[in-house]
């Protein structure tokens, strides 16, 4: 009995865990994959098609009967949210992911409820005092955030610890240093560009899941908006038949891997723990995934670990936690929402428009909102 009463109680703590772990392998095997020529917006819309096919069963059979309906202003904002959250958030990041490293781009998704957050004070759907501690906390935890990221962007140093070369290289390791060219200078634009996209992402959904209250039913379309967008885009860049054509490689492996665990299982893990422990909690387990990603790429994949990408990711991570400690603060203070038989009370907490599309490569994010409407998304892995 005891057994299982510690079981269920560590539940949400081993999902939040393997959340992170699953992003961690989607940006380890993007970067792989990009290093090796595959067009990005095919690995986009492909991900996205699967992953709206894995929230389809959710969407029919625990959605079934809501009354729900589908109006043009929710086509609107369906429409909107898969243009900023993923054709362009997503697209951008993954350019700026090529273009760096996965330790580096991954810091960057650490800034996403920080940036959301800004957003949500300039549009006035958060209000914030600072006569109060919790106040005080939460934009000292900007701050920092903000802080590292200009530290990872500005100063290199020295090497701490040695990317692990030999004679006997991995495959991934050669592929990555013979054929991309690193542009640090564009990476970090873009990727500053997809932090961006990304707030206005979930700003968006406070007004899509306003408009349209099935989370599931949100997200697939959503997916399915943002695979057919991407198709189209990267059509006008790219119509070879060989930018598009799927073949049994590490690309089908990453798409699998994205849209069933990256996209599918993370959603309900995620899910699962906003209606348990409340929406602030898996943003809390961010940081991991980033010291995942710098251990596996410097024995894996030969990247060095240099001071500045060190000290800014800690001063990141204590900026994070600081913001998280003041959102958890202000939550407390609200009347909780009832329960449904669905559980209602989660969608206006998360929204995973690809389920940590981000992943992904989408990211998990902190609530902005202090009317309830706070959320949580993944790149839909990354």
């Amino acid at each position: 009995m005891e057994c299982k009463k510690l079981l269920k109680g560590s539940g949400p703590l081993l999902g939040m865990i393997m959340v992170q772990l699953m992003a961690t392998g989607l940006q380890i095997l993007s970067r792989v994959i990009l290093s090796q020529g595959t067009f990005i917006f095919s690995l986009i819309a492909y991900r996205h098609l699967l992953a709206a096919i894995c929230i389809a069963p959710f969407a029919f059979f625990l959605e079934r009967g809501n009354g729900t309906k589908i109006t043009i202003m929710v086509g609107f904002w369906v429409f909107l949210s898969s243009l900023s959250g993923i054709t362009m958030a997503m697209g951008m990041f993954y350019y700026g992911l090529r273009d760096t490293t996965a330790t580096y781009a991954t810091n960057f998704l650490n800034l996403i409820p920080i940036v959301t957050f800004i957003f949500s004070i300039i549009t006035r759907i958060e209000k914030i005092s600072l006569r109060t501690l919790k106040g005080k906390v939460k934009v000292a935890g900007t701050l920092l955030c903000l802080g590292g990221a200009l530290i990872i962007s500005l100063y290199k140093g020295s090497v701490v610890v040695h990317g692990y070369h030999h004679h006997h290289q991995s495959h991934a390791t050669l592929t990555i240093h013979k054929t991309i060219k690193q542009n640090w200078g564009r990476g970090t634009i873009l990727l500053v560009a997809s932090v961006i996209s990304y707030a206005t992402w979930f700003i968006a959904q406070v007004k899509l899941l306003k408009a349209f209250p099935s989370k599931y039913w949100a997200t697939m379309l959503t997916c399915l908006s943002a695979a057919i967008q991407t198709a189209l885009v990267g059509a006008c860049f790219d119509r070879r038949v060989s930018s598009w054509k799927l073949g049994w490689n590490l690309e089908l492996v990453t798409i699998a891997y994205s849209g069933v665990l990256a996209s599918g299982a993370s959603f309900y893990l995620i899910s699962w723990a906003v209606s348990t422990k409340g929406p602030t909690y898996p943003a809390m387990f961010n940081p991991l995934s980033l010291i995942f990603v710098a251990i596996i790429e410097v024995l894996l994949l030969g990247q060095d670990l240099r001071i500045g990408s060190l000290i800014g990711m800690l001063v990141i991570i204590t900026g994070l936690y600081s913001f998280l400690w003041g959102t958890s603060k202000t939550e407390k203070t609200k009347t909780p929402l009832p329960k449904s038989v669905n559980g209602e009370e989660a969608s206006k907490g998360i929204e995973l428009g690809g389920a940590q599309v981000t992943a992904t490569v989408v990211p998990t994010a902190s609530s902005t909102s202090d009317d309830d409407e706070n959320y949580n998304g993944t790149l839909s892995q990354k």
